[in-house]
C-alpha cells in the first residue's frame, strides 16, 4: 500500500440598380435574401449553443473521483467495483491504483518523503491527462494531509474528493498482508496512521465504509457525483 505525500458588415444591403423598372422586384428579392440570411444564422446560432452544450456535458463527465483513506480501508476494492459500476452506467472509465502504478511508472521511486511528492505528482498529471482525453478516473491513494490533497486539486483541476472513512482499528482487521502489524514493530518506517499522520479532508465527500457494504458506499457514491 502507498503512503503518498505532497505536504491546469456582411452587409445585404444590395444595391442592384437596373433601372426604376426593376426596382420594386429587387427589392422583393433583397428581403428575400435578407429573410434567407437571417434565417441561416439563426439556424446557426441554434447549432451552435446545441454544439456547446453538448461539449460542456461531455466535458462535465470528464473528472477525477479521487479516493483517500487509511490504508486498508478499501480504497483500491472499492476503485475496481466503482469502475465496473460506472462502466455499466455507460461511462469511459480507468482505474488509477498506487500499488500498480508502482509496479510500472513508478518503480523508480522509493518511499522516502521526496519519492512520495513524486509518486503522487505523476499521479495527478497522469489523471488530467486521461480526463483531458475523455475518461473518468479513478485514482486510489492514501493521499494523508490537506496539503496534499491541496496539491492534488490544483494538478488534476476537475475532481471530486472522496474519503473513505475507516477507523485504524477496522483499517488494522482488514490487513491481510499483515503491515501494521510489521509498522507497529518497527519493521516499516513511516506508515500511514503508526508513525506517520493521517490527516481526515478538510473538503470531500464521507463515505462511511466501516459501516456500510461497498455496494452501498458505491450507491452514496454516485448520488454524491449526480451520476445516477
Amino acid at each position: 500500500m502507498t503512503d503518498l505525500k505532497i505536504v491546469e458588415n456582411s452587409g445585404i444591403g444590395r444595391e442592384d440598380f437596373r433601372g426604376d423598372e426593376d426596382s420594386v422586384m429587387n427589392k422583393t428579392d433583397s428581403n428575400s435574401e435578407i429573410e434567407k440570411i437571417f434565417e441561416a444564422d439563426t439556424k446557426e446560432d441554434i447549432e451552435d449553443k446545441t454544439l456547446k452544450k453538448t461539449i460542456d456535458s461531455f466535458e462535465s463527465k470528464n473528472f477525477t473521483i479521487w479516493l483517500t483513506g487509511l490504508p486498508c480501508s478499501g480504497k483500491t476494492t472499492l476503485g475496481k467495483r466503482l469502475k465496473k459500476e460506472l462502466i455499466e452506467l455507460g461511462y469511459n472509465v480507468a482505474h488509477l491504483d498506487g500499488d500498480i502504478l508502482r509496479e510500472g511508472l513508478n518503480e523508480d521511486l522509493s518511499f522516502s518523503e521526496e519519492d512520495r511528492i513524486e509518486n503522487l505528482r505523476r499521479a495527478a498529471h497522469i489523471s488530467r491527462l486521461f480526463n483531458e482525453n475523455g475518461q473518468i478516473i479513478i485514482a486510489s491513494f492514501i493521499t494523508p494531509t490537506n496539503e496534499m490533497r491541496k496539491k492534488v486539486k490544483e494538478i488534476v483541476g476537475n475532481i471530486r474528493m472522496v474519503y473513505l472513512k475507516c477507523s485504524l482499528e477496522e483499517c488494522e482487521k482488514r490487513d491481510v498482508k499483515g503491515m501494521y502489524a510489521k509498522a507497529r514493530k518497527g519493521m516499516i518506517k513511516g506508515f500511514t496512521g503508526i508513525d506517520s499522520p493521517f490527516e481526515e479532508p478538510n473538503e470531500a465527500i464521507v463515505i462511511n465504509v466501516e459501516k456500510q457494504s461497498i455496494e452501498e458506499s458505491i450507491k452514496e457514491i454516485l448520488k454524491n457525483l449526480l451520476l445516477i
